[in-house]
């Protein structure tokens, strides 16, 4: 993974972007966004702990740049349905293709099979992709601080709201959390992982969050794989969560993610 891992799939994603434009223009979108079924309540879900005191927010992710393939098998429909049964408070789903050999059709499956919100979880960077997330059936999108200039972050959030999509936006440093309230940004997914390298720094989290705003609310992701991890997390006031990799390669997603939740223990790993 030699260079800026976050640069390389930005700008793989900006190419398929592109030649996704020529087959499919913004008009065609507009008119399959306006088409779309209702949004679900995903910043609702999220905008105080649930009956166990933590919300999660449950992944769908085949594989990952520094692990490879996570799940062969992976049914994005069947596991949908394991996160429901596990109490998840809406499920996120992985759509980029040539890093984490996701796919559009693995969101719209998943949505189809549970009544849960849920997120597009991408590199999205231009108003097309909000109209093709809108489009899909998403209810919420995934806006990257890092990777667009703080006017472009804020035209994003504020046409993901005309379009009624929940924009989680995400942050990595001090820099991020400024772009994301001059954005408006209510919701603010604090991610532990430097996506230019992929290590991850559990301590992150902790960090940023004296830096955040009244009224905005926090979301933990990445290296979250215990009952201690959440735990230590909800000490400090969070109790949003995007799990992935721990939940994708559990052998029991269900069981997995009760105990992550509070209800029960781990299960086998």
């Amino acid at each position: 993974m030699a260079g800026d891992l976050l640069e390389r799939i930005t700008a793989s994603r900006r190419a398929a972007v592109a030649e996704a434009r020529r087959r499919l223009p913004l008009s065609r979108l507009e008119r399959l966004a306006a088409a779309r079924p209702a949004p679900r309540p995903f910043a609702e879900a999220l905008s105080r702990p649930g009956p166990s005191g933590v919300n999660c927010v449950a992944e769908i992710k085949r594989a990952s740049p520094s692990r490879g393939p996570l799940r062969p098998d992976l049914d994005p429909a069947r596991l949908a349905r394991a996160y429901a049964a596990g109490g998840a408070a809406a499920l996120s789903v992985l759509t980029e293709e040539r890093f984490f050999q996701g796919s559009t059709r693995d969101l719209v499956a998943a949505r189809e099979a549970t009544d849960l919100p849920v997120l597009r979880k991408d590199f999205l960077f231009c108003e097309w992709q909000l109209f093709e997330s809108a489009a899909l059936g998403a209810d919420a999108v995934l806006l990257i601080a890092r990777i667009v200039e703080p006017p472009v972050l804020a035209g994003l959030v504020r046409l993901a709201g005309e379009l009624g999509l929940a924009a989680l936006v995400e942050v990595f440093s001090p820099a991020d959390l400024e772009a994301a309230a001059a954005a408006g940004a209510r919701l603010i997914g604090i991610n532990n992982r430097n996506l230019a390298t992929f290590a991850v720094d559990p301590e992150r989290t902790l960090e940023l969050l004296p830096g955040l705003r009244p009224g905005q609310v926090p979301l933990a992701a990445s290296g979250i794989r215990t009952r201690a991890d959440v735990e230590r997390y909800l000490a400090r006031g969070v109790f949003n969560f995007l799990i992935g990799e721990s939940l994708v390669t559990a052998a029991d997603p269900v069981r997995r993610l009760r105990a992550l939740r509070g209800e029960g223990d781990d299960g086998p790993r």
